[in-house]
């Protein structure tokens, strides 16, 4: 629930500002994809009876949560960007709607379902998961994290490791693998320590540090005097010693 509520704060500002700016309805789409795909799971049809009604209720709010998110985002958007959201949305329906069809008419056994859409549910939470990327650009662009919203990545992280303790304890496979270790470390990378810092800030901030120590370490070797030798280090540093032996 607190991911698929995250998004909030991000299309108040949309709503706010009645424009959507340089975000992307990517994510919020393979999110869709990835609802859809898990409420079918969770559904007495793939899995035997309601073993899974816990995934198919949240997975169910989920769907509610991102067709909102994206039917704000059409309003809002101009008319290429809802050109294109619209043809990407179409597309993953067709995907969705080929999975029923297959799972329902070709595969007869619930076993042979829950491994098809299991799979494809594994698919789909990897892509949504991995759908922060497409803010990347923005973010090296401008060097700043406003296009990747924090309570996203922190919910993010918090679920995956939620929804694989619940497969583990489960023996789910499918439900495992999706939120497994691999969107763990994503989310987590993706912010550390505190809302204002990331991984693309550290790293622009690292950058101009070593080129710092870089210069400085260069003009102290062009600020080191000639070698001398013994004899005149030693007239230098001891003039009573020079002097007798001038003498």
């Amino acid at each position: 629930m607190l991911l698929y509520s995250a998004p909030i704060l991000t299309f108040k500002r949309v709503i706010k500002e009645a424009s959507v700016g340089e975000f992307s309805c990517i994510p919020y789409i393979l999110t869709l994809f990835s609802c859809l795909t898990y409420s079918w799971y969770g559904f007495p049809i793939v899995s035997s009876g309601w073993k899974n009604l816990t995934v198919f209720l949240i997975s169910s709010i989920g769907v509610i949560f991102e067709i909102s998110f994206i039917g704000i985002y059409l309003w809002f958007a101009p008319r290429e960007k809802k050109k294109l959201v619209i043809l990407i949305v179409s597309l993953f329906l067709a995907i969705f709607g080929m999975t029923i069809l297959i799972s329902c008419f070709i595969i007869h056994t619930h076993h042979i379902r829950k491994v098809f859409v299991g799979s494809i549910g594994v698919l789909s939470a990897m892509l949504m998961y991995s759908s922060p990327l497409v803010a990347v650009k923005q973010v090296v662009r401008t060097r700043s994290v406003e296009f990747m919203p924090f309570y996203l990545s922190l919910f993010s992280f918090l679920t995956s490791l939620i929804w694989m303790v619940y497969g583990l304890l489960g023996r789910d496979p499918y439900i495992t693998a999706s939120f497994s270790w691999l969107s763990t470390v994503f989310t987590a990378e993706a912010r550390k320590d505190q809302r204002c810092k990331t991984i693309w800030e550290m790293i622009w901030k690292w950058q101009p540090v070593v080129k710092t120590r870089q210069n400085i370490s260069l003009d102290m070797e062009q600020l080191n005097c000639p070698k001398t030798s013994s004899r005149e280090a030693t007239k230098s540093e001891h003039p009573i010693i020079s002097h007798k032996l001038l003498s």
